[in-house]
């Protein structure tokens, strides 16, 4: 091989110049192995010999030897390799000896953590995020429309497994089940309408029974009334009008259809009474003096006649030189009340 071809190889060192005394070393810096000692018989060395042949001569010669690649120089050198080696070799932390003591952590330091606290570490606690929440909830809806999904089919399954008998007997047990139903059904809406019809009833039995009492009332001079009517004023300067006159012109009235009557503030009614009394009446007792003033409520058309006729209540008050005045009205009111009392022995026959 010629200079100029070790020149073009990319590379591989120059050779260097050969000096004086170092003949062997330049030959196997030349050459990339180590010559062979003169004398040798061409035998091949034993291991003993390799090793004192390999053995750099000079820490030069090491240092060379370790840039020649190996295959008789050929190679690429290994001068980077080396020094990566030795970075690394420098790199990589002694371990202590077992018989020596370790050296504490300094008190500032951070202990190390082991790798399953570095994962604890990692997964708690929990970074949530929105996205992860919406997959989430989807995820949960997809799982339980699966699981109804799954179940109706479990279902449908068992009908289709069944026998043909087995599936006419659940029929049945529907068609009866069904007619059941509909016969609730038509019992229930049939209590409704009674119930319905009975509400009406007890409302109209109400209506009517409320209406009753105020008839009632308006008899018995409870409450009060108003309507159409008669006005009969009397005044009997000569104190000569009795008791029985009064009462007399009282069932012409009635007799002629009125409903209430009212005598100076007291109410008449089926068990009111008049009685003479020095310079008056008494009605149930009240003393009244002339003037006597009648508000009657009934058809005015029927009762003025009534007064009004031969012989009647008008004649007989004049005859005993009283003035009597009869006015017709289309309301008159009467509003004087009396309390109810409990009779003594008459009870309702009526549940």
């Amino acid at each position: 091989m010629s200079d100029e071809d070790d020149k073009k190889r990319p590379g591989q060192l120059p050779p260097e110049e050969p000096t004086g005394g170092e003949g062997s070393g330049d030959a196997r810096e030349h050459s990339g192995r180590p010559l062979r000692p003169e004398g040798d018989s061409g035998a091949e060395p034993g291991p003993e010999q390799r090793q004192a042949q390999d053995a750099p001569s000079s820490p030069a010669d090491g240092a060379e030897k370790a840039r020649e690649p190996e295959g008789g120089g050929q190679g690429r050198p290994a001068g980077p390799d080396t020094s990566r080696a030795g970075q690394d070799a420098q790199e990589t932390p002694e371990e202590p000896k077992s018989g020596e003591p370790q050296a504490a952590p300094a008190p500032g330091a951070e202990a190390p953590r082991t790798g399953r606290q570095r994962l604890a570490q990692a997964v708690w606690p929990p970074r949530v995020t929105r996205a992860q929440l919406i997959v989430a909830l989807l995820l949960f809806v997809l799982g339980l429309g699966l699981a109804i999904q799954v179940r109706s089919t479990s279902e449908n399954s068992s009908l289709r497994g069944a026998r043909q008998e087995d599936l006419v007997r659940i029929l049945d047990e529907l068609d009866d089940r069904t007619k059941r139903l509909e016969d609730e059904k038509q019992n229930l809406e049939g209590q409704r309408t009674e119930l319905e019809n009975s509400s009406d009833q007890a409302e109209e039995a109400r209506k009517q029974t409320r209406q009753k009492a105020r008839q009632l009332g308006v008899l018995a001079g409870t409450v009060g009334a108003q309507g159409p009517g008669i006005e009969l004023t009397v005044t009997d300067p000569g104190k000569a009008v009795e008791a029985d006159m009064l009462l007399d012109a009282v069932q012409e009235l009635r007799a002629a259809g009125a409903e209430a009557i009212e005598i100076n503030n007291v109410r008449v009614v089926a068990s009111t009474y008049f009685s003479d009394s020095p310079g008056g009446v008494r009605v149930d007792g009240r003393k009244i003096s002339e003037p006597y003033r009648f508000q009657v409520i009934g058809k005015p058309q029927d009762l003025e006649p009534a007064l009004n006729i031969p012989g009647g209540v008008v004649q007989t008050l004049r005859k005993e030189q009283a003035d009597v005045s009869v006015r017709a009205s289309k309301k008159i009111v009467v509003d004087a009340l009396r309390s109810a009392k409990r009779p003594d022995y008459a009870r309702s026959s009526s549940p």
